[in-house]
Formats: C-alpha cells, sequence, structure tokens
C-alpha cells in the first residue's frame, strides 16, 4: 500500500511539473491608441508596406526581424503586406533598456545604476574628504526589462497618418522576440478603432 500511494504521488508530481512546463506566462503593456480614419477604416484585407527612418536602414539595424514580428501582428488585425499594391504605409519602431532594481530602496534605474563620487586633498600633512555612492552588483536584483514598440500607420494618397499606438512593458523575461511579438498584438487590440486613453493589456505566451 506505501509503495502505491508513493508511486501515486510521484506520477501526480510529475504531472504537475511537465504541466507547469507547458503553462503559459502574461506579457501586460501599457497602451495608448489614437485613430483617424478618412472616410472610414481599412477593409479588412487591405494593404501596407513598410517605411524605414534613415536610422533603420543601417546595416547593424535589427529592422528587419522587428517588421518580420510586425507583419505577422498586423496579419492578426486583418492587413496583408503587399508594397506593390499598398494603400498605407506602416512605420514600426523598437527599443529596450535593461533596468537594474536595488534591493535597498526598491527603484529601477538604467543598467550600471547611478554612481556619485566626490573627492579631494592636499599634501603636506593636510586632510582628504571622500564621499562615494553607487549600487554593486551585489545589491542588485535580477534585471527588469523595459521594452517600447510604437506603430504608425500613414495613408499614402493623403500622406497623413490614420492610426498611431505605443505599447510600454517593464518585464524579467530576457527573451525579446516572443515579449515584442506580445507587445505588437497588445499595441494592435481594438484595430481598427481601439478605446479611447490609456488602458493596461495582457497577452499570453507560452512559458
Amino acid at each position: 500500500m506505501t509503495r502505491a500511494l508513493t508511486a501515486i504521488i510521484f506520477v501526480a508530481t510529475l504531472a504537475g511539473l511537465l504541466g507547469g512546463c507547458a503553462s503559459t506566462r502574461a506579457v501586460d503593456s501599457e497602451v495608448t491608441s489614437f485613430a483617424r480614419w478618412s472616410p472610414a477604416p481599412p477593409a479588412p484585407g487591405s494593404s501596407y508596406r513598410f517605411e524605414r527612418l534613415l536610422s533603420q536602414q543601417q546595416p547593424d539595424a535589427p529592422q528587419a526581424r522587428l517588421e518580420g514580428l510586425t507583419q505577422a501582428a498586423l496579419a492578426r488585425v486583418g492587413l496583408q503586406h503587399n508594397p506593390q499594391a499598398a494603400s498605407f504605409s506602416v512605420q514600426v519602431s523598437a527599443s529596450s533598456q535593461p533596468m537594474l532594481r536595488s534591493r535597498w530602496d526598491g527603484g529601477y534605474y538604467p543598467y550600471g545604476g547611478p554612481n556619485i563620487f566626490i573627492g579631494g586633498g592636499s599634501g603636506g600633512g593636510g586632510a582628504s574628504v571622500g564621499f562615494g555612492f553607487g549600487f554593486p552588483l551585489g545589491g542588485m536584483d535580477p534585471p527588469l526589462y523595459r521594452r517600447e514598440v510604437s506603430i504608425v500607420m500613414r495613408e499614402l494618397r493623403s500622406n497623413a497618418t490614420v492610426y498611431e499606438t505605443r505599447a510600454v512593458s517593464e518585464e524579467l523575461w530576457h527573451d525579446s522576440d516572443p515579449v515584442l511579438s506580445a507587445m505588437l498584438d497588445a499595441a494592435l487590440r481594438g484595430f481598427p478603432v481601439p478605446p479611447a486613453g490609456p488602458r493596461r493589456v495582457s497577452v499570453e505566451i507560452p512559458r
């Protein structure tokens, strides 16, 4: 009986661990969107092309990868990437900043932490004064990643901006692509007529 009970507990624990490995995690984003369609929002299947800033055209800019994630997100809201027959242009940008959390005051700071050092001295037996302030790595929790994505859509015929959306997220997850993909979905939540004002959007992704 004891062996049977032990086996049942082991199997149940293993199943729980396997279930946990296959679970999902939530990416929470603060989203702000604006829309001004004239005369009406785009019909499903409307086409677009990507536009790049000069800085996004540099050889070391990861713009192609970001546009690939954006293309997938736009397809999920009914738009298709077709540069030859585009009615709209899409400009997308993203940024990521690791933030270190101090265990002493609970605040977050850009990677490297705040450092203030003041020093002085004189020779010939004179006194010297020094002051230092900083956060060594031993006083920091694992970094928090602050990410931001922005999408601006323009109507090519009039060059008017018709849709603008922005999502900001602060997460512990360092795997950028899945998190950026979730943030793009959050930024496009409610497209083409999003709710007014800032809102919090949560998107589930595989753990």
